[in-house]
């Protein structure tokens, strides 16, 4: 018989897989090339899909960013015009409904980098990383909480409060500091340029000086 932590283990497995089914299925709808490629086991894709590795953090994406890291891509899955309006730095924009087109593949079937795939949240990105993984596409991760999550914690990041621990005041000095490297301005860097102060320059009077009269030659022949 199986014990009621199996059965719950077990409950929880499939149910996580379905999950994983139903947005595999709504990016089948967008991507019928897809039917024509082979890849992992399901079991194998579920093991991949419920590891924490698959996931980077903004705060970990803003530090490579802003130290020039070479060892990943980022690909905004995004439709063109969300693409046009704002991405990251450097990102390359492949549309969910082309991720399997033949100019699309080359960026996602890579061994020498790190591809993180990132949208407004995590919808579009989760396909998109499903659809990799299914593939067996390696080096595949997915931005944490997307754009949304980048603007709360990067480009405005929350101020700690007083009674929070030192770690948290030692975050949002990293998130300040990366804000401001991405263009962000605070009150305190704008500098008040005063006018300068213009003293009335006050003419020095001119003393004519007075020539002597020649006095008359005293004598005579």
């Amino acid at each position: 018989m199986v014990n009621r932590k199996t059965a719950k283990f077990l409950s929880f497995r499939y149910t996580i897989l379905a999950i994983i089914f139903v947005v595999l299925a709504g990016g089948l709808v967008l991507l019928p090339k897809y039917e024509k490629h082979e890849g992992i086991n399901p079991d194998e894709l579920l093991s991949n899909s419920v590891s924490p590795e698959r996931y980077i953090s903004t705060d970990e994406l803003a530090d490579k960013i802003i130290g020039q890291d070479p060892s990943f891509l980022l690909i905004d899955v995004r439709s063109e015009a969300e693409f046009s309006k704002y991405s990251l730095p450097n990102a390359i924009n492949i549309p969910l409904k082309k991720l399997l087109d033949e100019d699309s593949i080359m960026y996602l079937n890579q061994t020498q980098y790190d591809v993180v795939l990132f949208s407004n949240d995590n919808f579009y990105a989760d396909q998109a990383w499903i659809l990799g993984n299914r593939l067996n596409f390696k080096n595949l991760k997915v931005l944490k909480g997307g754009i949304n999550n980048w603007y709360k914690t990067i480009i405005n990041p929350p101020i700690p409060t007083e009674n929070m621990a030192a770690q948290e005041f030692d975050l949002y000095a990293f998130r300040k500091s990366a804000s401001m490297f991405f263009g962000v301005v605070y009150p305190e860097q704008i500098k008040v340029v005063e006018k300068p102060v213009v003293k009335k320059v006050i003419p020095k009077k001119v003393i004519p000086i007075k020539k002597k009269k020649k006095m008359p030659v005293e004598g005579g022949c």
